[in-house]
């Protein structure tokens, strides 16, 4: 019969001749992730683990060897609590913010209020929801009788590795992993008004139509606002710490240091210059001015705005849409531009001080790198010479005035950036915070899965130096399988799902190397931009390219294929409408197809010359856009060609339904059989063998003792649910009844027989 590894067969199922056999075993792993695989880093990410063997006939009648494992993963709490305090943290600066944005006239002061007091409320609610998930310390996962509990909103539902490994005769051993979720969306919240898809589209509508008490901007100008607002967090105290580390290198005199610490300075300096080159920051300072108490305007009216002097100054211009943001005015903009310019001027300065400091030193060489051909040709003559022990002192005041001028510009932009926030929040409160707080869940549930799947792949794939050339090169394609229907309340949670996998393109994954044996990923970031920080040990750091090792951003391309399978979908086939799952396919065709393309583009030649002998993707693409367009009913095809385009792109594969349940095991269930069939040649009359014996009860749960070796028969003392349903459902026809009583004494005869 052959041997079996890991422990001795529970089980042994045999055909009618008795020629061709499953051999099945199952264990539970102690506490790590046992057998070939010896992963010591996934210990970390994944728990107990259940694994199952088989073994099954090739069609040169030989024998493959199958290991199925089912693991857990702490990352369905870890992350979501990472996220949570994320969100608190931005919610609190970002109402500090709003607080400090200055004297409103009444009306803006009372919208700032109510704002306030709503955006205090949504933070209590995140940290009544952390301080819930920090009681957690049950099961590791969120079962699916639990979607519906608000503590748990941020959790994602049954997150499971599904890992099948197969060692063939004649082919070298495979891994196939699939990452198994309930679909991310807000069960508690419900559904009755569709999902984030209608819910935002509806939102974004009615906001862009309606002008009263607010100024419209674009959700593009909103995105850029919390950009640039972030930046600026981020580049003035990195500004101050190079202007100090210049001030200690000019305290040492050494030129060398000296010199090193201006190229630093200068080059954030530059970035933070820049961030203010946008119209927006102009824009938003003309707004803010008219929402002040009794604004003077300092030019002169010209004659075509003098019915706009007539109006008052402490009611904001009645503005319907994008178009409608002011971008002239009798508002001084001279005054703004002066203030930003101070910044590169006192740059300018501390440039043509070091020149000079470094030439009376004897250096040969200027270190203003490229900025001295932005400084004034006469600045470094203007500027005095000093005897060389000064150095320190001539610097200081020159520094003092760049930090005075970068504080100056920071208040301002802060303040015009802050009131472009505000005006997102003032509309139709609670319902943008209430969004807002559906996203959040619903790209937490995603959020957890994809770090899952990231940190699998990536230490699957460590001796794989294609692929990482690929994920420093390109990115990661993630491939999502959507097994909803267009029914009903699926509908919504196809439309929250279609959002939340979008949204994950706002990720972007870093490796650091892992100081302490703590190596759970750290979130940092905002909400329109995340780094996932992902720790590795020393001794696989090592083995990174450079590009990987000097924290080079990853990114990754999520897309959503959907195919409802189940009996709603045929009723909405019928008699509903399909245009959702249509137009979501068709998108994310569309960027699976940009994918392909860079990726043909950007990697090297000699590598895509080898892949495109051993993958035929074009022919793969062509044929998936071929069967999205063609609308036939429950097309699986869809699925099928969408997960072979993943595997052979190095992609990560999640498979999602409702609960992660009874559509998604069927799913993955029937793909791992045909990749067996496929890639491994699995015997023609085995297949279905194959497939009900990973779907049969013996692999669902342990094995009695009354299980009868030789007949493959179970002899379970207690009857199968699934076939005895509830009588409560059949006694409303007594016909249901009799038919009911005559199955099941038919199933019991067969049973026992």
């Amino acid at each position: 019969m052959g041997e079996i590894e890991d422990g001795d067969a529970d089980h042994i199922t045999t055909d009618g001749q008795g020629q061709k056999c499953a051999l099945v075993c199952e264990y539970t792993a102690p506490e790590s992730v046992s057998g070939k695989d010896n992963l010591p880093f996934l210990n970390s990410v994944l728990k107990n683990p259940v694994c199952k063997l088989y073994r099954f006939p090739t069609s040169d009648n030989k024998w493959m060897r199958i290991r199925e494992q089912m693991s857990e993963s702490i990352l369905s709490f870890h992350i979501p609590k990472e996220l949570i305090s994320l969100h608190i943290k931005e919610d609190l600066c970002r109402n500090q913010e709003i607080k400090e944005l200055g004297e409103l006239s009444p009306h803006w002061d009372n919208l700032r209020k109510n704002v306030l007091t709503h955006c205090d409320q949504m933070v209590n609610m995140y940290q009544d929801i952390l301080t819930e998930l920090s009681k957690e310390t049950g099961s590791s996962f969120k079962s699916s009788s639990s979607k519906g509990e608000k503590t748990l909103e941020f959790v994602p539902v049954n997150l499971h590795l599904q890992r099948m490994q197969v060692h063939s005769p004649h082919l070298k051993d495979a891994l196939y992993d699939v990452i198994t979720v309930g679909a991310p969306a807000a069960h508690f919240q419900g559904f009755k008004n569709g999902g984030l898809r209608k819910l935002l589209h509806r939102f974004e509508t009615e906001r862009r139509n309606t002008g009263y008490q607010f100024i419209y901007y674009s959700p593009e100008n909103t995105a850029k606002a919390k950009e640039v607002l972030s930046n600026i967090n981020q580049l003035q105290p990195l500004i101050a710490t190079h202007a100090d580390l210049l001030l200690n290198s000019a305290s040492q005199h050494s030129p060398d240091s000296l010199k090193n610490s201006l190229k630093m300075l200068s080059e954030k300096t530059e970035l933070f210059v820049h961030a203010f080159k946008d119209q927006l920051v102009r824009s938003a300072l003309l707004a803010l001015y008219t929402a002040r108490p009794g604004g003077i305007l300092k030019k002169p009216p010209s004659p075509k705005s003098s019915t706009e002097e007539s109006s008052p100054q402490d009611q904001p211009p009645l503005m319907r849409r994008q178009d409608s943001i002011p971008h002239h005015s009798d508002y001084d903009e001279e005054e703004w531009d002066r203030v930003w310019a101070n910044v590169g001027k006192s740059l300018n300065c501390i440039i043509a001080m070091v020149d000079k400091l470094i030439e009376r030193d004897g250096g040969s060489e200027g270190s203003g790198g490229n900025n001295d051909g932005e400084k004034e040709p006469s600045l470094a003559d203007a500027i005095p010479s000093h005897p060389r022990e000064d150095w320190y002192e001539q610097l200081y005041p020159l520094i003092l005035t760049l930090k005075d001028c970068m504080g100056e510009v920071v208040n301002r932009a802060k303040q015009s950036l802050t009131f472009v926030l505000l005006q997102e929040l003032a509309y139709s409160l609670p319902q943008c915070l209430m969004l807002t707080l559906r996203r959040d869940i619903v790209f937490s549930q995603a959020l957890a899965g994809l770090v899952c799947g990231f940190i699998i792949k990536l230490q699957t794939s460590l001796c794989d130096p294609g692929f990482l050339q690929q994920l420093h090169t390109v990115g990661l394609i993630v491939q999502y399988e959507g097994l909803l229907s267009t029914y009903s309340d699926e509908i919504g949670m196809l439309e929250d799902m279609a959002v939340g996998i979008s949204d994950l393109k706002k990720v972007a994954f870093k490796i650091i190397e892992a100081k302490s044996n703590d190596v759970l990923p750290v979130i940092t970031g905002r909400r329109e931009h995340y780094v996932v920080e992902v720790k590795l040990p020393a001794r696989m750091f090592e083995s990174l390219p450079l590009q990987i090792k000097e924290g080079q951003l990853l990114h990754v391309y999520p897309v959503l294929f959907n195919v409802g399978i189940n009996e709603q979908q045929t009723l909405a086939e019928r008699f509903g409408d399909v245009s959702l799952q249509e137009s979501i396919n068709q998108e994310n065709f569309e960027l699976l197809q940009e994918y392909y393309k860079i990726f043909m583009e950007k990697m090297p030649p000699d590598y895509i010359s080898h892949f495109q002998e051993q993958n035929d993707l074009k022919g793969l693409l062509e044929n998936l856009h071929q069967n999205i367009q063609s609308k036939k009913r429950k097309n699986v095809e869809i699925m099928w060609l969408a997960a072979t385009i993943c595997r052979k792109l190095n992609g990560i594969r999640f498979t999602c339904c409702k609960s992660a349940k009874d559509r998604t095991s069927m799913s993955v269930t029937l793909e791992q059989c045909s990749i067996l069939r496929d890639e491994h040649q699995l015997h023609k009359d085995f297949f279905i063998r194959a497939l009900d014996c990973m779907r049969s009860r013996q692999t669902q749960g342990a094995l009695s003792e009354s299980d009868d070796p030789e007949t493959g028969c179970l002899t379970d003392n207690k009857p199968t649910s699934r076939h005895f349903y509830p009588v409560a459902l059949l006694l409303v026809s007594s016909h249901l009844l009799v038919v009911w009583l005559i199955l099941s004494l038919a199933l019991l005869l067969a049973k026992y027989q």
